[in-house]
């Protein structure tokens, strides 16, 4: 079974529970460029039959257009929380991503920020 496929079936098993909240961790590791937006679409389908989503993903692109609300997380602790459109362009995310061209320790291995976001509406 393609991959992309084994990853839709996965959402349909979590689905079939009849949940309240979805929590998508990576939903698009290993998936070429069709197979992201296959996932995308259905995490939209998903998101708007109600359900909430939580989507936690390194693909910024596919976050910010996929999620209303983006937690930004920098070594384990919340760097910012906003629109998609606050997040990417604040300073603190741009630097965490990209570097200032600064290295302030030659020997330091950089961590990989990592995003929780969330596509869907608001759970009480």
């Amino acid at each position: 079974m393609p991959y992309g496929d084994q990853r839709r079936l996965e959402i349909a098993r979590a689905l079939a529970t009849d949940p309240k909240l979805i929590l998508l961790d990576e939903p698009t590791a290993g998936m070429n460029p069709l197979e992201t937006r296959q996932a995308s679409d259905l995490i939209f389908k998903i998101r708007d039959s109600g359900l909430s989503v939580v989507v936690i993903e390194h693909d910024m692109r596919f976050i910010f257009n996929l999620c209303d609300r983006v937690l930004c997380l920098v070594r384990g602790e919340a760097l910012i929380e906003g629109t998609p459109a606050e997040v990417q362009s604040d300073p603190r995310v741009i630097e965490a991503y990209i570097g200032t061209g600064e290295e302030e320790d030659e020997d330091a291995v950089p961590e990989q920020p990592q995003d929780v976001a969330d596509s869907g509406e608001e759970t009480p």
